[in-house]
């Protein structure tokens, strides 16, 4: 009878520890899910670039902003699609997108995407995608000059920081800002591309190549003046040609059989 009573109480505790186990995980689970919950209720996605690729309406940018191509545009875009195959008009997308944002004075907002669209037959969709992922497209205000300013490693070697810095002192802005005139436009971007001529800026369509602090002052000022100011390299050479003399190519080529065999 001793031994019979033992064994029940050692089964009734094992069987106590167990039920004791069971409710401190399904506590735990508890606990977990209504953190995750929480979590998911109440915080938003980590941002991981300074552009939502997402669109949100505002008062400038809506379905309801007015936008009709130029009867001009139009034509450009219909004789793009032209060079085509029928039923292949979507391949004009980046030049009609490109077409739409001069349009609108250097930026797209999403009434002019949905006449995309709607001129080369595409879903809306498809065009947003090409829009959110080309850098060139602008999906934000911005000034009459965009002044992109390289700072990529060959730049940034030969002094694209200081340049950088001109910039935003004599504009007054920072980093994706705007002069309150509306004039500027600021951005810090990747390779332009001109990596012969560093450091450089690029401002609408034309390359300011070789620059320094002064240089960048001058190109600013000159069209904050309304002047045009000279496009290409400020330190003097001819497009990408070498700095001082040349190095490679400094004899007369060599005349036809140069190196060929004799006997041929």
């Amino acid at each position: 009878r001793c031994c019979l009573g033992q064994s029940h109480k050692v089964k009734d505790t094992m069987a106590s520890a167990a039920i004791t186990t069971v409710a401190r995980r399904a506590g735990l689970l508890r606990s977990i899910a209504q953190k995750q919950t929480s979590r998911c209720a109440h915080t938003s996605a980590v941002a991981q670039s300074d552009k939502l690729f997402v669109h949100r309406d505002t008062f400038e940018n809506n379905a309801n902003t007015p936008f009709e191509f130029t009867k001009e545009n139009k034509e450009r875009i219909e004789a793009l699609i032209n060079n085509y195959p029928p039923g292949h008009q979507a391949a004009a997308c980046i030049p009609a997108l490109d077409i739409a944002q001069r349009q609108y004075g250097g930026w797209l907002p999403i009434s002019a995407m949905n006449a995309v669209a709607k001129l080369l037959d595409m879903p809306k969709i498809r065009v947003y995608e090409t829009a959110t992922f080309y850098t060139m497209f602008n999906r934000d205000p911005i000034g009459k000059y965009h002044v992109q300013v390289c700072t990529t490693t060959p730049c940034m070697v030969k002094g694209a920081y200081p340049i950088f810095d001109a910039v935003k002192a004599n504009l007054g802005v920072g980093n994706g800002g705007t002069t309150d005139d509306g004039l500027f436009t600021v951005t810090e971007v990747e390779c332009l591309g001109a990596c012969c001529n560093a450091p450089m800026i690029q401002i609408n369509d034309e390359y300011y190549e070789d620059l320094t602090p002064a240089d960048v002052d001058h190109i600013l000022n000159s069209l904050r003046r309304g002047d045009t100011p000279k496009p290409g390299p400020y330190n003097g050479r001819v497009g990408a040609e070498p700095e001082g003399e040349l190095t490679t190519l400094t004899t007369p080529p060599p005349g036809p059989g140069f190196g060929v065999r004799s006997d041929l």
